[in-house]
């Protein structure tokens, strides 16, 4: 395989990938409905894009297939490494490479960190044989809207807003189809769905969500600033997104399921 090590998909600083598993299971913990739609069968091979830990690299191998994971975090794939028993492969999702053409390229809540989405399409293209499938499940139109809306809130009454960046790309379904088609793909399956998510363990609610994804929104935050930064953003957030005393975060999920035409192909029709 060939890696290149730029990790563009990922927010700085990068992750701290042991308290990703313990306060951010249920990134994986609710991705079974995208591993049923990738339905993984013994003998192909499917890259996992994005790999994160590897938890679900090992759901799928455990279905029998042999799977090839990628992540552009050096702590992601240390920690996916030391889970799959495997080399995991270090690499910018705008443009790996690898030495061969899988069955199927599967990702999970890692498409909206690549924030050029038409180099990421062209890249997985490249990786799929001629038929072969791209199913995946990444933050759509309106995702996290409540919690944005609380950040740029937070910053904006204490004068900090300038210095954050949006990190992500939240498409609607059309936009998505519409990249897919244009590179060659014939969409089969596009749905959109709100999933409420309880922060289960996330003892200082939405604000620990912040610090773990949002290193963009309030990293120019000066240090002895922070505190007060996360602690207003809980008290606008509050409104909406805590209730009965158990924080949410206010997901909007895009779920697809494409396959590679083969040169030539006709026009595909998208099916929703």
């Amino acid at each position: 395989m060939t890696q290149h090590s730029v990790p563009e998909f990922r927010s700085a600083p990068g992750w701290d990938a042991d308290r990703y598993d313990r306060q951010f299971g249920y990134v994986s913990a609710l991705a079974g409905g995208v591993v049923d739609l990738l339905a993984p069968v013994p003998g192909e091979t499917v890259l996992d894009l994005g790999c994160g830990t590897g938890e679900l690299a090992a759901t799928i191998a455990a279905r029998g297939a042999r799977v090839i994971a990628v992540d552009g975090d050096p702590a992601m794939v240390a920690s996916a490494t030391a889970r799959l028993g495997s080399d995991v492969l270090l690499a910018d999702g705008h443009d790996f490479l690898i030495d061969e053409q899988v069955d199927a390229v599967f990702s999970n809540a890692a498409l909206h960190w690549m924030t050029r989405p038409a180099e990421v399409v062209a890249a997985v293209r490249r990786a799929l044989r001629p038929g072969g499938r791209f199913v995946a499940e990444l933050g759509g139109a309106h995702n996290v809207a409540g919690i944005l809306a609380a950040v740029r809130a937070a910053l904006a009454e204490l004068g900090l807003t300038e210095g954050a960046r949006m990190p992500w790309y939240f498409p609607s379904p059309g936009q998505y189809a519409t990249l897919l088609e244009a590179h060659g793909f014939q969409v089969l399956r596009m749905d959109y769905f709100d999933r409420p998510t309880e922060l289960t363990d996330c003892p200082g609610g939405v604000a620990d969500w912040v610090a773990m994804f949002g290193a963009e929104l309030i990293g120019h935050v000066p240090p002895d600033r922070r505190d007060a930064v996360l602690a207003r953003i809980n008290e606008l957030a509050a409104p909406t997104l805590l209730r009965d005393d158990r924080w949410y975060a206010d997901y909007h999920r895009l779920r697809f399921a494409a396959v590679r035409e083969p040169a030539g192909a006709p026009d595909a029709v998208v099916m929703r």
